[in-house]
């Protein structure tokens, strides 16, 4: 029976853990900037992964390496800067049929002005190219509306008027229409209860599926020890810590370069793996480590939402959200960890030399893995 177990234990843990290895091909949503000037026009500003658009990545798929296309994704990615722009150039018609800009009810018809393609870089992680488009407003309009592809993914939609302060962003699904913006007298807010959807959805979804890097630290916090109170003990003082760093580096108090937290992040998660394979029982100091871990965590979470902005009516409100969000990722992973290995766990004759520490060696792995890849890339 032992044996069954363990087989179906290792099977289970490679089906949850092959994946990880792909992380650096993690498909976000466009984030999409409308531009409303003075003097009549409208410019649009759409910063997307072109080559899992150019490559019909399907985004059913988190990442590209689970798509059919994966291949022409990889040969995409491999192209120098001028040879995607041209690549991208010639599916310009294609993309633009795609886009639907409204004004009124009415379709209008932006032209694309320049593109911009970053150097190809490191092979293994996304390139994030920007498309600057431009069109008239017609005269007299009211309202404006946006609808981003659903074979092109979901998309992050920020609304702002020359010359005014304040910033008005839709996530949106695959597909989805947004709510109309209005062009002329005050911006329509969006509503309470629609920041609460949107942004618990955003943090959920930066876990599971996308957040890989925080989904292996979770899982190695959770290898350790199965009990309840002190994985609780844990998880409150990432909680604890990831909060204070968001907030207070969304709100501009704090900054630290990305060159400097992920591979921080990625390092913190080969630590706790080779913690679990050194110790047998928590340690007090763990609870310590892992709140240091959390703030640099912290001020991963707040790059996400820098790139996605927050609505400036409901600017708490989504910061909270976002946080709760990521914690039902978090503790959505926790538990079904417990469901496939936890309740096995009170077997310690076999539980820590056939789990605890060939899955923390492979977890420490990859993070050691993610460690040089950050650093140097």
């Amino acid at each position: 029976m032992k044996i069954i177990r363990f087989i179906a234990v290792q099977l289970v843990l490679a089906y949850v853990c092959g994946p990880l290895m792909a992380s650096a091909h993690e498909i976000r949503p466009a984030i999409v900037t409308v531009t409303f000037k003075a003097d009549g026009r409208y410019l649009i500003d759409i910063t997307a992964n072109m080559e899992a658009v150019l490559a019909g990545i399907s985004p059913v798929h988190s990442d590209t390496d689970e798509s059919p296309n994966a291949q022409s994704y990889n040969q995409l990615r491999a192209l120098s800067p001028a040879d995607l722009k041209t690549r991208i150039q010639n599916f310009a018609i294609t993309f633009l049929d795609g886009i639907v800009v409204e004004f009124d009810g009415v379709r209008g018809k932006p032209v694309p002005e320049s593109i911009e393609v970053p150097d190809t870089g490191d092979l293994q992680r996304a390139r994030l190219t920007t498309l600057h488009l431009s069109g008239t407003i017609p005269s007299g309009a009211g309202e404006f509306r946006w609808t981003y592809p659903a074979e092109f993914g979901s998309s992050v939609l920020r609304l702002q008027r020359e010359g005014r302060e304040g910033l008005t962003a839709f996530w949106l699904k695959e597909g989805t229409r947004s709510e109309p913006y209005r062009l002329t007298g005050e911006a329509k807010a969006v509503s309470r209860i629609e920041v609460v959807e949107q942004y618990t959805v955003l943090g959920f979804t930066h876990i599971l599926p996308k957040g890989l890097d925080h989904i292996l630290f979770v899982l190695g916090l959770f290898l350790l020890s199965t009990k309840w109170k002190p994985l609780l003990i844990q998880v409150t003082s990432f909680t604890v810590a990831h909060t204070i760093t968001l907030g207070l580096s969304i709100y501009g108090f704090i900054s630290l370069s990305p060159n400097i937290v992920e591979p921080l992040i990625a390092a913190s998660i080969v630590y706790v793996a080779i913690e679990n394979v050194l110790t047998t029982e928590l340690k007090p100091w763990r609870a310590f480590v892992v709140f240091g871990f959390g703030l640099l965590h912290g001020m991963g979470f707040a790059g996400v939402l820098a790139e996605i902005g927050l609505p400036r009516s409901e600017f708490l409100t989504a910061l909270l959200t976002f946080n709760l969000g990521v914690e039902f990722g978090q503790l959505s992973v926790i538990a079904l960890a417990y469901l496939l290995i936890g309740a096995w766990g009170k077997e310690k004759d076999w539980y820590r030399p056939r789990v605890v520490r060939p899955v923390s060696l492979l977890i420490a792995a990859v993070g050691f893995y993610w460690t040089i890849e950050r650093t140097i890339g």
